[in-house]
This record gives C-alpha cells, structure tokens and sequence, in this order.
C-alpha cells in the first residue's frame, strides 16, 4: 500500500513541475478524440470531416480556453447537420441554443463535463461521469452530465436517420423536424439514463460527505449499484434492451477509477481518527478529526566505490634531474663566469686502477670472518 502512496507523491511532484505541459496535452487529447469521434458519427461533409481539419482543429484549441473546444464542436456539428438536411441543421440549432442558455448560466467552468460525457457514451463507460462529479463536484454539475448526453443521442439519432433526410420541399421538412424532436426527446433509453446520472451523483455526493469511516469507498459502491439498479428497473418498466454485461463491466471500471480519485483527493488514515469536543456559551461542537495520509518520497543515496581522484600533473624535467647522480648534476655558473671558462679546457681526470674480482672476494672474506670472532668472543 505504502508503494501505491509514494507513486502519487511522485506524480504530484512530476505534475507540479510540468503543470502547464500536462494540462495543454490532455486539452489538445482531448480536443482530438471530441473531433474524431463527431467526424466519424455525423462526418457528412468530407472536406470537414478529413484527417487534416481534425488535426488543425485539434492544435487550434489548445491554445484556448476549453470553452473554445465546446463552441468549436458545437460548430463542427452544425456544419455536419447542414450537409446532412436544413431540418436537421434548425432542429440540432435550436437544441443547441437551449442547451448553452441553461448551460452558460449555472455551469460555464463545467466545459471538460460536456465534452467527456458523449467521449464516455461513446466508449460504453458512461457510468463513470456521475461517480467522479459525485466525489469532486456539486450537484449542478449535472447540467453540464445531461447537456451532454442530450448530444450524444442527438448525434446517434442523425447518424440512423441521415438517408432519409436529403428530401427537399416544406412538406417534408416539417415532418423531419417533426420526427427528429420526438426521436430525440421521446427516447426513452436517454431518460432513464439521465435518470440513473442524477441518483447516482445525489448519493456519491451526499455518503461521501459524511463523517462514517470509509465514506469515500461505501459512496463509489452505492453509487454504482444505483446506477446498475435504476438502469434495470427503466429496463422493465419501459420496455428497453440494455446490455447487462456492458452495465456491470462499466460500473467496475467506475469504481476503480473512483478508487483512483480517492487515492488522489481524499487519503486518510482512520486508525488515528480523534472524536474531540468543544463548547463556548451558546452551543457545543462534535468534531471528527481524521488525519491525512502521507507517505515521504524515499530518497535514493548513491555511494561511489571506485571514485577516480583527480590527476596529478608531475614536472618530468625535476623527476629526470632528481634521478641523476650529485657528480653528474651541473653546477650553477654565473653567465660571466660561463663565457670565461669557454676558452679553457677543462682538466680530464685520470682513472685509477679498478679493482680485481678476486680482492673484492678477499676483503668480503675477511670482513665476514672478523664478524664472526666478534660474535665468538660476547658468547
């Protein structure tokens, strides 16, 4: 567990290093998925729905607020329906312009909610969105949830019903438009999940602001199972197919990712929990202290065994001269003194005889022999 702590500390500290890098590359991430996956839904006009206008746009919002990214999709989408019918392009229009005015008001900061719930839709796990806004939101959060699973079944409905749209003429406009609102709000699978978002994210938000140990954990769980319990109850009454096996998987994978959350926001240490107790003249507070958990990022020591020492830079000329003999060695003259002595030769000194092998053996044995008395003579 402590290796799961140090890894977080370690992360914080990556991210607090390198915030700005982070949060502009998961902008432009996210940017690029939300344009793909419109392009690959609703791509009715090839020149916008092209690879390179994905990427361009991409780039573009990365350098704005995320705001731009929703009105840039929005406009992305827009184009789309006007290639598909103009009563595609007024109905989706209109929905849109109620959408921003509920949306604009009460959530405007809530741009990454809109975009990642059809992101969610779209990879079958949209159980994580009320889960996580449960435990790092409030409440109205779920305009910006709802928002944008009104997109999401929006963009699914255009994508089934796009052939039948290129008719022209009044008469049949109106029965398009007709027939896309009632698609669109009469869908009943979209309405029980909205239903199940708002229950779910009412009870992760209030369990895990409660004082019981473990609120954070038994949240996500009741979370999950209400969003799991809603779904099938909407399931029988309203005659809708969903697929059990997605619904399950998909609330495990929210639960996990609401683990991570908690690891990330809210780690305490419940074992050291205190009850303490305060009063002054009017009233007396219960307080609940529970200590946050911390783990130290070990630092890692590096000893040196074979450390190269620096080198040392020897004078050859003073070791040549030190290791020459006193007799060879030149004696200092005084520049006038040298010129003087040019002239003159100098005298050669004559050898005298060496000496013979033989008498070096004699003196060595007569000097071993006179030792050896010596030694006699103490005893």
């Amino acid at each position: 567990m402590d290796n799961l702590f140090v890894i977080r500390e370690k992360m914080r500290e990556l991210y607090a290093a390198h915030s700005r890098v982070f949060d502009k590359g998961i902008q432009f991430v996210l940017a690029l998925v939300t344009f793909y996956l419109i392009n690959g839904n609703v791509g009715f006009m090839k020149a916008a729905a092209s690879p390179v206008a994905t990427l361009a746009l991409a780039v573009i919002c990365t350098f704005f607020p995320m705001i731009i990214t929703v009105f840039l999709a929005t406009a992305l989408i827009l184009v789309h329906m006007f290639a598909a019918s103009v009563s595609a392009l007024a109905v989706t229009a209109l929905i849109f312009l109620v959408m921003y005015i509920f949306y604009l008001r009460l959530t405007p900061k809530m741009a990454i909610v809109v975009l990642l719930t059809p992101i969610a839709f779209a990879f079958n796990i949209p159980y994580i969105i009320p889960i996580a806004l449960g435990l790092v939101a409030t409440p109205i959060s779920l305009v910006a949830v709802i928002c944008g699973t009104i997109v999401y079944y929006m963009m699914a409905y255009v994508k089934k019903a796009a052939p039948g749209m290129e008719s022209s003429g009044k008469a049949k406009m109106m029965t398009e438009i007709t027939a896309y609102v009632k698609q669109v709000f009469q869908n009943k699978e979209m309405w029980i999940a909205i239903a199940a978002f708002i229950i779910c994210l009412f009870l992760v938000y209030t369990i895990h602001r409660q004082a019981a140990d473990h609120a954070w954990k038994i949240a996500i769980a009741a979370g999950a199972v209400a969003n799991i319990i809603v779904i099938a109850i909407g399931d029988v009454a309203l005659g809708v197919h969903t697929s059990y096996v997605g619904l399950i998987f998909g609330n495990i994978f929210a639960v996990i990712i609401g683990l991570i959350l908690e690891l990330f926001f809210f780690s305490v240490d419940y074992a050291k929990s205190e009850n303490l107790q305060y009063e002054d003249d009017e009233y007396y507070y219960y307080v609940k202290a529970v200590p946050k958990l911390s783990v130290a990022t070990p630092e890692k020591t590096v000893k040196r065994i074979n450390e190269r020492h620096g080198t040392e830079i020897m004078d050859t000329n003073k070791i040549r001269k030190n290791r020459q003999p006193k007799n060879d060695r030149a004696e200092k003259v005084h520049p006038n003194q040298r010129q003087s002595n040019q002239g003159r030769k100098r005298p050669t000194a004559k050898k005298g005889p060496s000496a013979k092998k033989h008498d070096i053996d004699e003196v060595n044995k007569l000097l071993l022999t006179q030792s050896l008395k010596k030694d006699l003579n103490m005893k």
